[in-house]
This record gives structure tokens, C-alpha cells and sequence, in this order.
């Protein structure tokens, strides 16, 4: 089971990302939410070229990480779940929680450290707000999270399945919670019981101070509840809040190379 999943990881998370992108870029254009303010081809064409740029660096950069990485914690039985005598389907279910909750302080803590805000900050600088803002992050800020994801694979003890689940879930919820998507108010209501939806997250994205450090979940929308940074509606409607970072609301929060030099140019507010 193991060999088959560490020989069909990137097929599968390919499948499932192309499918998942192509279902929601149609959602979006049949039930949008708010009307784009810039050039969708040209938005598209940065965030989407960064993604694959991200994609690239990771894999030169860590050629052990992931499903490798469990493989090698679970034949080396490292970590805390592997010393825990449990089922597969509870060390799925455990690792997923603890891999969730640790996702959610690493973004905390990337809003407050000021060197890494810089490098998350060209996440929150899109000036519109769909699907593709959810694969848009600084390939530094995307190194420093891989850095942080494989110690936790290690340290945890995730099963190869846990952590294909994990970084499945991760991408695909990143997107759904990204996008231009308008749900109705009730389904919307009861979707953030499990899922942080695109009316909760895109808060989060609010050029308005407190609403920016607020709703910091990207799958599940409990710890944002349990830890007092959730804010349930915006102080503007959704249709009308000013979405990214005041002072980056130009070209050069759309161009590819000013995007990537944006860390280094501009000062850390």
C-alpha cells in the first residue's frame, strides 16, 4: 500500500488539484461573488506561473518530503504517533488535526514575525480575490512552510496515507476557500462547522487591520473559534470589502518579477 502511494502521489494530487481548479474556475464564473476589479488573464498568468515556480524550488530544494518523509519516519518508527498503539484510521485522523492546528500558528506567527510577514505578505497583496490567490505565496515563504511540514511529518510519526490525505486536503481546501464563489447564506452557515468557507476567509484578506488578523484557518474553522481570532462577518458587505494590502494595490502586485522582488523593495508594514 505504501509503494503504491509514494509511485501515484503526483499523479494523484495533480488529478485532483486540475480537477478541483477546473470545478470551481466554472463555479466562479457561473455564481460570482464579487466583480473582478483587474484582468483575470493577467492575474492568472502571475499566480499560476508562481505556483509552478513554487512547485519547482520545493522539489529541488527537498527531495525527501511528504509521503517520502513518512516513509522514512515510519520505517525509522520516529515520531509520536508511531509509538502510540493505534489504528491506521485514527493516526489519519490525529495527524490531520494536529497537522491543521499546527498549519493555523505557522500562519499566525507569519503575520506577527516581521521578516516572514514580508514574504507572506505578497500572498495578501492580490488585488482581486479567487481561486489562484490560493496558490499565490513567495516561493521563500513556500520553503520556509515545506521546512515546517516535513518536521512535522517526522516529529508526528504521519502514515504515508495521513500525510497524501493532508496535502490533498491542504491544496484543495486553499482553493475553495480563495475563491470568487458566492454560496448561499445557509449553506455557507452550515459548510464553516467543518470547512472555512470563501465568505470566512476572505475576511482574512480585508485591507481593514483587524479583520486582516483574523480567520486564520485554511481547512478547519474550529481553532480560529477556540484560539479568539474569529470574526464572523466583515464590517463592509462581502461584495463591496477592499481587498488586499493598502500601498500594493497596483501593477506591481500583479506583475510576476516585481511580485517576487516585492519582499525585498518595500518595507515590512
Amino acid at each position: 500500500m505504501n509503494n503504491l502511494i509514494a509511485d501515484s502521489e503526483s499523479s494523484i494530487r495533480l488529478a485532483i488539484f486540475l480537477g478541483m481548479f477546473l470545478l470551481l474556475a466554472v463555479a466562479e464564473v457561473l455564481f460570482p461573488r464579487r466583480k473582478p476589479v483587474y484582468s483575470k488573464p493577467k492575474r492568472w498568468l502571475s499566480n499560476l506561473t508562481i505556483s509552478a515556480l513554487n512547485t519547482l524550488v520545493v522539489r529541488i530544494s527537498f527531495p525527501i518530503a511528504g509521503v517520502a518523509a513518512a516513509l522514512l519516519a515510519q520505517d525509522r518508527q520516529w515520531g509520536l504517533l508511531n509509538q502510540l498503539p493505534i489504528a491506521a484510521w485514527l493516526n489519519i485522523i490525529m495527524f490531520l488535526l494536529l497537522f491543521d492546528l499546527a498549519i493555523y500558528w505557522q500562519h499566525r506567527l507569519f503575520h506577527v514575525v516581521p521578516w516572514l510577514w514580508r514574504f507572506h505578505r505578497m500572498h495578501h497583496t492580490d488585488v482581486d480575490y479567487d481561486l489562484t490567490t490560493g496558490n499565490r505565496f513567495h516561493p521563500v515563504s513556500i520553503l520556509i512552510s515545506a521546512a515546517i511540514k516535513i518536521a512535522l511529518v517526522i516529529g508526528l510519526g504521519a502514515s504515508a496515507a495521513a500525510i497524501l490525505i493532508a496535502e490533498v486536503l491542504l491544496n484543495v481546501t486553499a482553493m475553495f476557500n480563495h475563491s470568487n464563489l458566492k454560496l448561499p447564506e445557509g449553506v455557507d452557515r452550515i459548510l464553516r462547522i467543518i470547512l472555512v468557507t470563501p465568505d470566512m476567509h476572505r475576511i482574512h484578506h480585508s485591507t481593514d487591520s483587524i479583520e486582516h488578523n483574523a480567520n486564520f484557518g485554511f481547512n478547519f474553522p474550529w481553532w480560529d473559534r477556540i484560539f479568539g481570532s474569529y470574526i464572523d462577518q466583515p464590517k463592509a458587505t462581502h461584495d463591496t470589502i477592499d481587498i488586499g494590502i493598502a500601498g500594493f494595490q497596483d501593477q506591481e502586485s500583479i506583475d510576476i518579477f516585481p511580485l517576487l522582488i516585492q519582499p525585498f523593495k518595500n518595507p515590512a508594514t
